[in-house]
């Protein structure tokens, strides 16, 4: 049997991961600044993290949810303080796309109707909701297309108006900054209109945090740039360093019912231990406070470069944007200086997605590989 042929593979085999390098088949070094998607938080192979997952399979690695597991109430606890987010209820799944499609769930369950709004450029997942609510008809099948999604731009407040005042609107999801549509992002105003609309016209507001949540933005979620309140918050990539990890944040307000969701997977021991020392590391070593402060480095480094046209994003969640396309130039740092970085549908945009334990020295050696590359 084949693999289903569905990715374009880098002829690279990597073999191991060390915090923000790994090495090939053949022992060669990389720098890792993508993290495979923003999934690596906190370094490749963290001795603690590493530690946790192996004291827990040696006890017990899975059961369903038809019994009592502490660790999804530690778990719980410690997100909830951790991100200010204590007045929500944890739902336990295995991706983002999952996540998502879980908040759409609950938000046609909590309002009675069936229409969403999303964004231009949006990338919500995979699943059916989900990808109906992903601004791309090129992976929606037939199937997907059966959902009531309305795709709006951003920051066009009056637009956003004219569609929840109809009253047929279950959500309004949206990215607290958009990963794969480029490094886009909604204004403060904008989100803020966001939060007052949906109120008024009894629709859920869902921050898809997908990918900017979990410290990477510099603050806990990016959302919280912006001084507003979803109703749900959506989180995945950077929850367990790479084992797979979801979850749905959902307030306080929305009353659960025995039955409205389930997984069988979700929330399982194993996913737990590793889901709570990724907490406990992001705690100790402040690495929150270090994409903030890596934010700066960056832009002030890499704003000398007069190839560089604008550089999106905040906090570890970089997009640097030239004036031609960087296909080439992604494939010269990966080949000739042996340094991973990522794509977006903006053709001139570089994704920059480091572990949140990157250094300064990391950051000047990926600018002179870039220079030398130029």
């Amino acid at each position: 049997m084949n693999l289903f042929n569905v990715y374009p593979l880098f002829n690279i085999t990597l073999e191991k991961g060390k915090d923000v390098n790994v090495w090939d088949d053949k022992g060669q070094e990389y720098l890792d600044l993508y993290g495979g998607h923003g999934v690596i938080s906190v370094g490749h192979s963290h001795p603690k993290y590493v530690e946790a997952i192996q004291k827990q399979i040696e006890k017990i690695g899975f059961y369903s949810n038809s019994v009592q597991n502490p660790l999804q109430k530690e778990l719980a606890q410690k997100l909830g303080q951790m991100s200010g987010c204590e007045d929500y209820n944890l739902f336990l799944c295995n991706s983002g796309a999952e996540a998502n499609e879980n908040a759409l769930k609950v938000a046609s369950f909590k309002t009675g109707k069936g229409r969403v709004i999303a964004f231009d450029k949006a990338f919500h997942g995979r699943t059916s909701a989900a990808v109906a609510a992903t601004h791309n008809p090129k992976i929606q099948a037939e199937i997907n297309k059966g959902h009531k999604v309305t795709f709006l731009p951003l920051n066009d407040d009056k637009a956003l108006y004219l569609e929840l005042k109809k009253g047929d609107v279950a959500a309004v999801i949206i990215e607290g900054i958009q990963g794969v549509g480029g490094l886009d992002e909604g204004t403060s105003g904008f989100f803020k209109e966001v939060e007052r609309l949906t109120k008024q016209y009894e629709a859920i507001l869902i921050l898809d945090e997908i990918q900017s949540g979990y410290g990477r933005s510099g603050k806990f979620f990016a959302f919280q740039h912006h001084d507003i309140k979803p109703d749900i918050i959506t989180t995945a990539k950077g929850m367990a360093n790479g084992f797979p990890v979801g979850g749905v944040l959902i307030h306080e307000n929305i009353e659960a019912n025995f039955g409205m969701l389930g997984t069988t997977f979700g929330g399982n021991h194993l996913a737990m231990s590793a889901a709570i020392s990724v907490l406990d590391i992001i705690k100790e070593e402040n690495l929150i406070a270090n994409a903030a402060k890596k934010e700066v480095e960056f832009k002030e480094l890499f704003s000398k470069i007069p190839e560089v046209k604008q550089i999106k994003g905040r906090g570890l969640m970089i997009g640097v944007e030239f004036d031609f396309p960087v296909a080439e130039l992604r494939k010269k740092i990966l080949f000739d200086h042996k340094m991973l970085t990522g794509n977006a549908a903006n053709p001139n945009l570089l994704r920059i997605l480091p572990s949140l334990t990157v250094k300064s020295e990391h950051i000047k050696l990926f600018y002179n590989a870039l220079l030398a590359s130029l």
